[in-house]
């Protein structure tokens, strides 16, 4: 059974940075695309950035108020999927949830990480 287990949120001032990390089980998570998404309180969950499978290459995405700001990486060897958060604002506030999808084994979401910035 594939697990997603999040990590790393926490209380932060604006400006400061924190790293988000994502640690699969139950499969080798370089074979799914993987994602962040954060949702804030009363709105929906949206995507943040995402990292396609080795397969694909690898590829990275991310929504347009957070480029240039955060980062998502991979390390294969701790099957770990991290976002690198820096000059972090207020309006990143929300929970954070890490997501992974291979089409042979389905969709996966972790419980999410609470990440609050304060003004």
């Amino acid at each position: 059974q594939v697990r997603l287990v999040e990590s790393g949120g926490g209380l932060v001032q604006a400006g400061g940075s924190l790293r988000l990390s994502c640690t699969v089980s139950g499969t080798i998570a370089s074979i799914g695309d993987m994602g962040w998404y954060r949702q804030a309180p009363g709105e929906q969950r949206e995507l943040v950035a995402t990292i396609t499978s080795f397969s694909r290459g690898g590829k990275t995405n991310y929504e347009d108020s957070v480029k240039g700001r955060f980062s998502i990486s991979r390390d294969n060897a701790k099957n770990t999927v991290y976002l690198q958060m820096n000059s972090l604002k207020p309006e990143d506030t929300g929970v954070y949830y890490c997501n992974f999808v291979n089409t042979n084994l389905g969709a996966y979401w972790g419980q999410g990480t609470q990440v609050t910035v304060s003004s």
